[in-house]
C-alpha cells in the first residue's frame, strides 16, 4: 500500500496552525509528520498533541525545519511573510509543495518565492474556501459588465487579533475587480480615508476595513450606481473551511510540477 502524504504544519500554535493539525489527524488521506514553531517557543521539543493539551499524536514540534521537511510531501503555512518566504527555501530543497495562506505580503516578498517555485509546487491563496474563490470569479465577471458609473468597494470584516488590513482576501477581489475593468490596481485603490478626504475619485475600487470581536471573515463587494446596487457577500462562520481548503490544495498538488499555483487552479476555476 502507498504511504499516504506527509505533511508538515507551520505555525502549529496559532489558531489556524492548531485547526490544521486537527484536520490532518481526522484525514485519511494524509499523515502529519511534525509541526513547526519559532526557536525558543514553549511548544519546541514535545509532541504536538500534549502541547495542544490532549493526548499525544506521535509527531513532534520542530524549530528546525530541516529534519521534518525531509519526510514530508507538503507544508501547510499560515505564519508570516518573513517565516513564509524562508520556509519556501527549505520546501524548494525537500521538493515538497508548500502550502500558503500568509496574508499581508507585498509584491516584493512574493517576487521571493519564484526561485523556490522553480523547485517545488506553491500553493498560494489569500484564501482557501470554495465560496470565497467562486466570489472572486463572480467579481471579475460583474466589474467586467459595468463601467464606471458603477463605484466598487470592497468591504472586509475580522476577529480583533487579525494584524493586516485590508485583508488578503480582500486584495483578491479589489484584484478581480481591477481584471475585470481592465485597470490596474495600484494605480485606482483607495484604501485609507480620514477627515476631509474630497468626492470620491471616478473609478477608484475602494476599501472599507472593520476589526472587532470573532468574527471570522465577511468580504462584500459593493458595486454602487445611481438609483441601483450590486452586492456580492461571502460569509465565514468557521475557520475549519480554510483548513479544509489547504489540505485539499495540499493533496491537489502532490503531482503537479514545480510552479506557481493559487485555488483557482486547485478548484478548476482557471479561466
Amino acid at each position: 500500500m502507498t504511504e499516504l502524504p506527509g505533511i508538515v504544519i507551520a505555525g502549529a500554535s496559532g489558531r489556524m496552525g492548531q485547526m490544521l493539525i486537527r484536520s490532518v489527524m481526522e484525514s485519511d488521506k494524509m499523515r502529519l509528520v511534525g509541526a513547526l514553531e519559532r526557536p525558543g517557543h514553549d511548544w519546541v521539543g514535545q509532541d504536538v498533541g500534549v502541547a495542544m493539551g490532549g493526548a499525544a499524536l506521535g509527531a513532534q514540534v520542530f524549530d528546525d525545519p530541516l529534519e521534518p521537511m525531509a519526510r514530508a510531501q507538503a507544508v501547510i503555512d499560515f505564519t508570516a511573510p518573513e517565516a513564509t518566504i524562508a520556509l519556501s527555501k527549505i520546501a524548494a530543497q525537500a521538493r515538497a509543495a508548500h502550502i500558503i495562506g500568509t496574508t499581508g505580503m507585498t509584491d516584493e516578498q512574493i517576487a521571493q518565492l519564484e526561485p523556490a517555485a522553480r523547485h517545488c509546487p506553491i500553493v498560494r491563496a489569500g484564501n482557501m474556501s470554495l465560496g470565497v474563490n467562486l466570489l472572486v470569479q463572480l467579481t471579475r465577471q460583474v466589474a467586467a459588465a459595468l463601467d464606471e458609473d458603477f463605484d466598487i468597494e470592497v468591504i472586509e470584516a475580522h476577529h480583533h487579533h487579525k494584524v493586516d488590513a485590508p485583508s488578503g482576501t480582500a486584495l483578491m477581489l479589489g484584484e478581480a475587480a481591477a481584471e475585470g475593468r481592465g485597470v490596474d490596481l495600484a494605480q485606482v485603490r483607495d484604501a485609507a480615508r480620514d477627515g476631509i478626504t474630497g468626492a470620491r475619485t471616478r473609478g477608484d475600487i475602494g476599501f472599507s476595513v472593520v476589526r472587532g470581536g470573532d468574527i471570522v471573515g465577511e468580504h462584500e463587494v459593493l458595486f454602487a450606481g445611481a438609483g441601483e446596487r450590486i452586492v456580492l457577500r461571502h460569509m465565514a462562520t468557521d475557520r475549519a473551511l480554510f483548513a479544509k481548503g489547504a489540505l485539499r490544495a495540499a493533496l491537489w498538488a502532490q503531482d503537479k510540477v514545480p510552479g506557481e499555483y493559487d485555488m483557482l487552479d486547485v478548484l478548476g476555476l482557471k479561466r
